[in-house]
């Protein structure tokens, strides 16, 4: 450990983090025509996100909406999601299962670690 030190005075211990999780971008790219597929598992999908949320693991997620706005009803292209995981199989393992993976709205689904720059 580390004496973390202010005007050369002792002020505390620094103890490097042990629970730090690493982040991981899931990018789910998604089929033709998805939007009907989305719609049907839409409310499964948003549990799952939303218990990362109360968890503290979400720190984004959003569709890739098919035109530059942000309506959707013209088509989503796919998913991003940012979120905290133990390690790379436990990401990949929570994309396997998520149901737009497992309805077909997904035709691929990459997973990735993702170090966070900005914001600070």
């Amino acid at each position: 450990m580390l004496p973390i030190v202010f005007k050369k005075k002792r002020i505390g211990i620094y103890k490097p983090r042990t629970d730090f999780k690493m982040l991981y971008a899931i990018i789910g790219e998604d089929v033709e025509n998805s939007l009907e597929k989305r719609q049907a598992v839409r409310l499964e999908h948003l549990a799952r996100l939303t218990a990362l949320q109360n968890e503290g693991r979400l720190i984004l997620a959003g569709p890739f909406p098919l035109l530059d706005n942000e309506e959707l009803s013209n088509g989503v292209s796919g998913s991003l999601i940012v979120a905290e995981f133990p390690t790379l199989e436990d990401a990949q393992n929570w994309a396997n299962v998520d149901p737009y993976s497992i309805s077909g709205v997904f035709k691929n689904t990459i997973v990735k670690p993702f170090k966070q720059v900005f914001p600070q």
